[in-house]
């Protein structure tokens, strides 16, 4: 019995040796951050629903990094220093990723041996241009002209815009980032170069003189929308 508890007793403290090997492989020290663009102009999205992957070759099992991307475009990850393979899932995002030159393919290939900023160029079937907001008698209304950017086969129609306010910077179609919102569909849009909606301010407790605003652009087909940068309004 002494020689089966001896034997057990070996076998804890192997793996104990063993875990604390593993938790002694440094942390990830590399940031790569970016944005992502279309002819240097950022693409707005709802915060956290838009994201890409990062995959290290050369691994037994290989599991993705996802990358999330944050409302104005912009994307950070802590990573550690070698070679990843960038691609962005079919369907996600609001636009037609672009072939890279390198690689044939939408794949981005990305070396790390240090910090590194790499901006992600993509297409957009629509941008949102000339955002204005103007707020009258507790109503805010805004302005902005929808610009078709894909006009080949692969284009789309516009399914429905939206316009959104909340209490805080984060500004999107989910029920704590909207106190208010108005929409419009896209059949029901006159003329695209000059799209107006409105929405009432409603009772804010604690109340505050200010909101933030910002429109959505939903194209047919496609889950994620393109929105405008988010832009504080004073009542």
């Amino acid at each position: 019995m002494t020689k089966i508890k001896f034997i057990i007793l070996l076998g804890i403290v192997a793996g104990f040796l063993s875990s604390c090997e593993w938790d002694n492989y440094d942390a990830p020290g590399i940031t790569l951050e970016g944005q992502i663009m279309y002819q240097g102009e950022a693409i707005n999205v709802a915060y956290g629903e838009v994201g890409f992957q990062l995959w290290e070759p050369g691994w037994q099992k290989s599991f993705p990094i996802d990358v999330a991307v944050a409302q104005d475009g912009s994307y950070s990850a802590l990573l550690f220093d070698a070679s990843y393979k960038l691609i962005i899932p079919a369907f996600q995002g609001p636009w037609r990723t672009k072939i890279n030159s390198e690689t044939g393919s939408d794949t981005i290939l990305v070396d790390l041996t240090g910090n590194k900023t790499l901006d992600i160029e993509v297409e957009p079937y629509y941008m949102i241009r000339n955002t204005q907001f103007s707020a009258s008698g507790g109503d805010i209304t805004a302005t902005f002209k929808a610009e078709k950017i894909i006009n080949d086969a692969g284009a789309k129609d516009i399914e429905r815009v939206n316009f959104y306010i909340n209490k805080t910077q984060f500004v999107d179609f989910r029920g704590n980032s909207n106190i208010a919102n108005a929409q419009i569909g896209g059949g029901d849009i006159a003329d695209p170069n000059s799209i107006s909606m409105s929405v009432t301010v409603p009772d804010m407790v604690p109340s505050q003189s200010y909101v933030y605003a910002r429109v959505g652009l939903k194209v047919a087909g496609r889950e994620d929308m393109i929105f405008s940068p988010v832009q504080k309004v004073d009542l």
